[in-house]
């Protein structure tokens, strides 16, 4: 059997015996919530688990909503106060779906209260928070309790094959890794103003939206840290619609003009340096008009390299350098053997899986991690070191904005 290999091997429960229960809370139900439940409520269908998700309880501060969302989502019970639902009995791992403001907060409560922790990233809005959950979780792992982040692109069968490619020294020395991740729901300057521009809410705005699985992805891929950036970023449209209460997230109403500022970076361009001495360029931004979700990667080695598309995300390109020039070039491996990582559950070879079955695979690895005692990852100190490139990114950027004159 096929496994990804941050999980140890699959242990059902003996035969005639009632399966265990992990009990899950999850704070937030938008749209990382709902993902997040299809991935709880499918992992056990699909893989043998150690032990069964059960949707235990889920928060949100909208009485109405959250009940909506508990009905259509499967869980038994709704709070609209996150303390209470980490106060529950029936709940042993606290799942964060909540904008980055409040991921320290909740993220430590859980860990000091004994439960287990996944939460989305970006793991915090700042270095020091992440810093304050990253001890908290190594306190917590003294007594057996495990957090993660929500870095749920390592999840995608084809990354997870990539990363045991490059482990195998299948690229040789690294020399390249080129990063872009490229959408355009923010070109239009009549979007209004949600919890997302602004910064005290999310932290940043594409580099930490979408700048964060980018540079996840590279560390992880390459198997090792960036160790420098330079970089800029810009912010096109610098104030947009207001819009009231739940509908932006902001609360509170419009000024007299009914604009806002936007308080986020719209674009990031950054470049950076691995610890081994290869070089990385990212690009990221919500403004790239026509791309809905475009996240490409490409890596280069000595002796071949790799790329990935999102847009054909169960197709991998691999380029062998050490064959003869005249039958060597970039090949595609279409990733859905059951030899490949995670697919021995799901279709035959050629039956493609998507975007939400990354939850899918994020849920499984979790209860693994938990019962199965294998090493947590990403961890919150994976978190904490992509929280440090954003941090220095944003560093350099500031030290950036007065661009040197070309002379002709």
């Amino acid at each position: 059997m096929a496994l990804s290999e941050e999980t140890e091997q699959d242990t059902a429960a003996p035969p005639g015996s009632p399966p265990a229960t992990l009990g899950i809370g999850m704070v937030g139900y938008a749209f990382m919530g709902a993902a997040h439940s299809q991935g709880w409520r499918t992992a056990g269908h699909v893989f043998d688990l150690p032990a069964r998700p059960a949707l235990a309880a889920i928060c949100g501060r909208d009485r109405a909503a959250v009940d909506a969302a508990a009905a259509r989502h499967g869980w038994a019970a709704a709070e609209t106060d996150w303390r209470a639902l980490i106060a529950r009995d029936d709940v042993d791992l606290v799942d964060i779906c909540t904008p980055g403001d409040s991921h320290a907060e909740i993220a430590i409560a859980a860990l000091e209260a004994g439960k287990h922790v996944l939460c989305e990233k970006p793991l915090a809005n700042t270095v020091a928070e992440a810093e304050a959950m990253a001890e908290a979780a190594e306190r917590a792992a003294a007594r057996g309790q495990v957090a993660l982040v929500g870095f749920n692109y390592r999840k995608l069968p084809a990354i997870a094959y990539a990363r045991s490619l490059i482990a195998a020294d299948r690229l040789g020395a690294l020399r390249h890794v080129r990063a872009a991740y490229l959408q355009d729901w923010l070109v239009d300057p009549a979007s209004p103003l949600t919890w997302r521009l602004d910064r005290d809410r999310a932290g940043s705005g594409a580099l930490g939206d979408l700048g964060a699985h980018l540079v996840d992805l590279a560390q992880y891929l390459a198997g090792e840290p960036l160790v420098g950036v330079s970089a800029v970023t810009e912010t096109f449209v610098r104030e947009r619609p207001l819009l009231a209460g739940p509908v932006s997230g902001l609360g509170g109403a419009a000024d007299a003009t009914g604009r806002g500022a936007v308080t986020v970076d719209d674009a990031a361009l950054f470049t950076g340096r691995l610890a081994s001495g290869a070089l990385a360029s990212f690009e990221t931004t919500r403004m790239a008009a026509g791309r809905k979700n475009a996240l490409r990667l490409e890596i280069n080695g000595e002796l071949g390299s790799l790329a990935f598309d999102l847009e054909r995300l169960n197709e991998l390109q691999f380029h062998d350098h050490t064959e003869p020039a005249t039958t060597s070039g970039f090949r595609r491996i279409l990733v859905t053997e059951p030899e490949h990582p995670y697919l021995e559950a799901w279709w035959p070879p050629g039956h493609g899986l998507g975007y939400e079955h990354t939850f899918v695979h994020q849920a499984r690895d979790v209860v693994h991690t938990v019962v199965g005692g294998a090493r947590p990852s990403p961890s919150f100190a994976d978190g904490l070191q992509v929280q440090r490139v954003l941090a220095a990114v944003e560093e350099s950027a500031a030290k950036n904005s007065v661009h040197t004159p070309v002379l002709s």
